[in-house]
């Protein structure tokens, strides 16, 4: 399998009143042409993982990386201009809230169009008529009054398919999935994912899949990274992630109710102080 994205020692720190807070520490893996799963408790340093590999983190947090490689280019050594070649085109991050995503001032048709404009690949009329394809394709039943409506007048899991259409438009070699289902229904929910899975397939596409859904996660991905308090306790195959042993993600997976194996009550998750400082596993195969 061909490595499209490698990480190697990815660090990110934030400087508090208390001192330098690390919210990602110390952690490798590498992506193919698969989709990857990142799990994990809100605050374990998912979302940052794939904001820093895009270089998102802002003055005063800090990046630091041996290296940060797309298909044997390394993003830690590229100025800000050859960044902005990259977002978008190459690499592709649905964000998990589009509120703080679409702007309020544009409608979804312009925005949209824009998008497709940055990968410099044709006039207004393909731009339209792509914005218009992906629409659908996320399963918007009027695409064109979406088109032509400001992100305000929807709702928010109408803005999150939005969210999912334009940052496929540009067709990218890696897509970062941060929480792209969580606001949609599940029958939605599995459409969008078909969209996903035809990427990777067809197109030979990376995909990080970023979720609190361990079930979803277990049946979707090809791999699962675990992370606890900014590092990889556990790697594993997703068809295997049940069969985990770390203590933390056992704890998750009891943490979910079962319908196979109902419970009266379910176990809360014991924390080891040792997880936080134990060595962070590595996720490159």
């Amino acid at each position: 399998m061909m490595t499209r994205l490698e990480v190697d020692n990815l660090w990110v720190k934030f400087p508090t009143r208390n001192g330098i807070f690390d919210a990602v520490r110390g952690i490798s893996f590498s992506l193919g042409e698969e989709r990857l799963g990142i799990v994990g408790e809100s605050g374990s340093g998912k979302s940052m993982t794939g904001r820093a590999i895009l270089r998102l983190i802002r003055p005063p947090g800090q990046v630091t990386a041996n290296h940060i490689t797309l298909d044997g280019q390394n993003l830690m050594k590229l100025s800000e201009r050859e960044m902005r070649q990259v977002r978008g085109r190459r690499i592709s991050m649905i964000m998990q809230d589009p509120k703080f995503s679409l702007n309020p001032v544009m409608t979804v048709g312009r925005q949209m169009m824009e998008a497709y404009a940055t990968s410099g690949r044709g006039s207004k009329a393909l731009a339209r008529d792509k914005a218009m394809e992906m629409l659908d394709a996320v399963a918007i039943r009027d695409p064109l009054r979406v088109f032509n409506a400001y992100p305000h007048e929807l709702s928010g899991g109408m803005g999150q398919r939005i969210m999912i259409a334009m940052m496929l438009i540009p067709d990218p070699d890696i897509l970062i999935a941060d929480e792209p289902t969580s606001a949609l229904d599940v029958s939605v929910q599995m459409q969008v994912l078909d969209i996903m899975d035809k990427l990777v397939r067809d197109r030979g596409m990376g995909l990080i899949f970023i979720s609190h859904d361990l079930n979803l996660v277990s049946s979707f991905c090809d791999r699962v990274l675990i992370m606890y308090a900014g590092r990889i306790v556990e790697a594993c195959a997703a068809d295997k992630l049940h069969e985990a042993t770390h203590p933390y993600t056992r704890g998750l997976l009891k943490s979910l109710p079962q319908l196979d194996e109902p419970r009266r009550r379910l176990e809360v998750l014991s924390r080891d102080p040792a997880w936080a400082e134990s060595e962070s596993v590595s996720g490159i195969t």
